[in-house]
């Protein structure tokens, strides 16, 4: 499984930015996807999840309202769209992947990963 993530950058506060996360390698029917992210020094946490087969989401209630993730499975890509960005948005967001149907949201349950991509939300 390989997971390419995309579309971090640098925008102000109160903008918006669509982080793209095309996946390949295997069919992805049964799979729980996530993005994560991580600022320097911390933990990488939770951010949101959608179960690919059934279309649950997930969101951290620090995003939630503000960010939506979405798949478009003719082209094995998850999406996550944030707006209204903050400064405290500021981190390398990771996409990941878990072999289960039925989303777990800890990140040990993600057995794949992809490289970050950097959003900064400059105040």
């Amino acid at each position: 499984v390989q997971l390419q993530a995309s579309g971090g950058g640098l925008v102000q506060t109160g903008g918006s930015l669509r982080l793209s996360c095309a996946a390949s390698g295997r069919t992805f029917n049964n799979y729980c996807m996530g993005w994560f992210r991580q600022t320097p020094g911390k933990e990488r946490e939770f951010v949101s999840a959608i179960s690919w087969s059934g279309g649950s989401t997930y969101y951290a209630d620090s995003v939630k309202g503000r960010f939506t993730i979405s798949t478009r499975n003719a082209k094995n890509t998850v999406y996550l769209q944030m707006n209204s960005l903050k400064p405290e948005d500021t981190a390398v967001y990771y996409c990941a992947a878990a072999i289960r149907s039925a989303c777990i949201l800890r990140r040990g349950e993600f057995s794949y990963w992809g490289q970050g991509t950097q959003v900064t939300v400059s105040s």
